[in-house]
């Protein structure tokens, strides 16, 4: 960093991103087998021969007296189903917090992190594909996916009429909800769409006008992520267990899609330095990146056991049933899930990123980002999966494919909108003060 400290030269901080021919073809390697895996755990299933398939038969009794008797698909179809939306609403998330982080920058007058914003910057290009697959499965399969969306069930004269799930029809309908997703997905996208054509403004002409516009934007956008991150998730995720609903649920729902968001972040972080980019990037910029996945880590936690407290003291049956159903429904097959997700997403971060040297090490960094990651994946899945399958759950090809497939689509997404500006904002009026960073 010597080279610095007495002249700050911006066009010196320039350096683009080459995706390399080798790295697309293992990334549509990837996708590729992905979807192998995901068609063959489908077939196996359906033939009888797949993971989890034994709690089909089961409950098959079960489900034939419950909400499942008027579905029309397979078991083993309704997990593939089931896998794309929780796969697809977590990548979305993932996606959409680089715009929060981003925005969040700029609202705090963020100096260190305008070295390594365009890394973030560059996740919500996934938006329209992972927010594709979500209107397609909702037009395609919305009544497999949502027990609101069940023929008869608010209507008065019909044998599956329900007067709970009636009373919230002014909300829960085929058209609003529809409205609502696009209209989320859409703002979301055209916002981040403007930030990122001002950055790279920025870049070509110079001056502080750009990170005032930028300031303003960002305001704009924590203002509507206020309120749609919420809405977003009871409707996506919390409407799937219909009966059901938690006042928490939003902020619950959003502490797990931002640590994820974070971990993401880090890892690529330093898989871009470790490619040998962003030499200015040092262990103070990555110890504040992890000093952001211990403390929201700690917030999930908080708003977790919130959660969890007041539904258990409570002790109301139309509230505990959601627990009930993760700890010993269904042959206690989502009570693994449950507890990985609580042990992974709390306990391993909290004691991993404790020492200020484990903040700074590449190798604990990666390893607890990834613990972040993978606690988190089951934090959707065991909040979708009983709801969404019931007892026709398990962790097999299925899961596995559809996870490799959207990993692989995400960074390959990614990586390319990375090589559309410099992966270092040179003309931010604050970059300086992040080469020179020092905790």
């Amino acid at each position: 960093m010597a080279e610095h400290n007495h002249h700050f030269d911006p066009a010196e901080m320039e350096e683009w991103y080459d995706f390399t021919s080798s790295s697309k073809r293992k990334l549509i390697i990837g996708m590729l087998a992905g979807l192998a895996t995901l068609l063959i755990g489908a077939f196996l299933l359906s033939k009888g021969w797949g993971i989890g398939l034994n709690h089909v038969h089961e409950h098959a009794e079960h489900a034939a007296h419950g909400h499942e008797a008027h579905h029309g698909l397979p078991a083993w179809a309704k997990r593939v189903v089931g896998n794309l939306w929780m796969n697809a609403e977590f990548f979305t998330g993932i996606s959409v917090i680089g715009m929060f982080f981003v925005a969040i920058q700029y609202l705090s007058w963020a100096g260190w992190s305008s070295i390594i914003k365009r890394i973030p910057e560059a996740f919500p290009a996934f938006i329209p594909f992972s927010g594709a697959i979500m209107i397609v499965l909702y037009l395609v399969f919305g009544h497999e996916i949502f027990h609101w969306r069940h023929e008869g069930i608010m209507d008065p004269e019909s044998e599956h009429y329900d007067a709970i799930i009636a009373g919230k029809s002014w909300y829960l309908n085929n058209a609003f909800f529809l409205i609502r997703t696009v209209l989320y997905l859409a703002s979301w996208y055209v916002l981040w769409m403007y930030l990122r054509n001002l950055s790279k403004q920025e870049d070509a002409i110079g001056g502080t006008e750009w990170w005032y516009k930028m300031k303003y934007l960002s305001r704009i956008f924590i203002l509507v992520f206020a309120v749609t991150s919420s809405t977003s998730a009871w409707d996506w995720a919390m409407s799937i267990d219909t009966h059901w609903f938690s006042t928490m649920f939003g902020w619950y729902h959003f502490a797990s899609w931002h640590v994820t968001g974070l971990a993401v972040t880090t890892l690529t972080v330093i898989s871009l330095k470790e490619k040998g980019y962003l030499p200015a990037v040092n262990e103070n910029h990555l110890h504040d990146l992890g000093k952001f996945m211990f403390a929201f880590s700690i917030f999930w936690t908080y708003v977790w056991f919130a959660q969890f407290l007041l539904i258990y003291y409570a002790n109301l049956p139309e509230e505990t049933i959601y627990y009930k159903e993760r700890f010993s429904g269904y042959g206690g097959i989502y009570k693994a899930p449950f507890f990985i997700n609580l042990f992974m997403g709390f306990l391993v971060p909290f004691l991993w990123f404790m020492t200020r040297d484990a903040k700074r090490n590449f190798v604990f960094l990666k390893v607890g980002s990834f613990a972040i990651i993978i606690a988190h994946y089951f934090d959707f899945y065991q909040m979708m999966m009983p709801g969404l399958v019931g007892a026709n759950g398990g962790f097999g090809l299925i899961e596995w494919g559809t996870t490799l497939f959207f990993a692989s689509a995400f960074i390959y997404v990614i990586s390319a909108q990375l090589t559309k500006a410099s992966l270092v904002a040179k003309n931010h009026p604050m970059l300086e003060e992040a080469v020179h960073h020092d905790i």
